[in-house]
């Protein structure tokens, strides 16, 4: 587990690995690493123990609460601090002003990204496919913000030469942001092209007033020995992308 430096004091964002010291043995050659999702088909047991492992790691920066979701590929965000919700929480955005509260977002080849202020009061973490991107869950986030962000960090994702799309995600895109067109390139076949999900939320968060963005120079696709990725192999696990406030 690494944090990501220059942050404000007392915020810590990081996102797992495949390997971990506490990684559980395997039934399933497919999710074997340390996976931290309940629907791929893993053993419910086995990745509640990897969950706990992860709030050992946190607990000794003084985290007592620890929130997941389920995601759909949404553009819902949730702001949550004292209240525990008994089911879990839908959406793919997470808003809190809680310190000691770790905002988790899980990904295989999507984009996590976490939002902060400056004061290092208020922190936020998106799950960000093509669809949420598309869809405005970078946007919703930072309206769900009480304070505007001023940086972001870009967890790992499918880079760009690894993620071939069709015309309809371009124009899902620069029908509502014209400029994004330099984000595709075009593929060896007729409509296909690849999609820089990097670029393409850059350019949203600047346009947010989000101008620090860190992140963004890893390829969860090609680094196989570091990340799960979904279009490297379907049936896979799934990191955690985290972000508290100490």
């Amino acid at each position: 587990m690494q944090f990501v430096p220059g942050l404000p004091q007392g915020v810590y964002v990081g996102q797992t690995r495949i390997h971990h010291a506490k990684v559980q043995p395997s039934t399933q050659p497919e999710l074997a690493g340390f996976n931290l999702a309940l629907h791929v088909k893993d053993d419910a047991q086995r990745v509640q123990q990897h969950r706990m492992a992860l709030l050992q790691d946190f607990a000794a920066f003084g985290v007592d609460k620890i929130t997941w979701m389920t995601q759909t590929h949404s553009t819902i965000c949730h702001s949550i601090n004292e209240q525990i919700p008994f089911e879990a929480l839908v959406g793919d955005g997470l808003v809190t002003q809680r310190k000691a509260h770790a905002l988790m977002m899980m990904t295989a080849d999507c984009l996590p990204v976490v939002l902060g202020n400056a004061d290092g009061t208020e922190v936020a973490n998106l799950h960000a496919g093509w669809r949420g991107l598309a869809g405005g869950i970078v946007e919703n986030t930072i309206a769900a913000m009480q304070t505007p962000p001023t940086w972001a960090w870009l967890g790992a994702a499918i880079s760009q030469p690894c993620f071939e799309i069709g015309t309809e995600v371009k124009v899902a895109f620069c029908s509502k942001y014209p400029e994004l067109d330099s984000a595709f390139q075009a593929g060896e076949q007729p409509d296909k092209y690849y999609a820089d999900l990097y670029a393409i939320a850059r350019y949203i968060l600047q346009q947010h007033g989000v101008n620090t963005v860190l992140g963004g120079d890893q390829c969860s696709y090609r680094q196989a020995d570091e990340y799960f990725s979904y279009r490297r192999e379907p049936k896979t696990g799934r990191m955690a992308t985290f972000v508290f406030m100490a």
